[in-house]
């Protein structure tokens, strides 16, 4: 069974645990294509669990 979890920043531990995920690799164009990405989005808005995903 999945899990919903909030306050996870860390998308390692969304694929160990099965935790549900919105699929955003649409975001991973976005980034790349441009030299400087600015974020201001509000808090628990997904920002470092993003740029994790980029990482992993």
């Amino acid at each position: 069974m999945k899990l919903i979890t909030t306050g996870t920043e860390n998308f390692k531990e969304f694929i160990d645990k099965i935790y549900y995920y919105v699929d955003k690799t649409m975001l991973i164009d976005d980034v790349l294509s441009d030299k400087v990405m600015l974020y201001t989005s509000p808090r628990h808005f997904g920002k470092t669990l993003n740029m994790s995903m980029l990482y992993y």
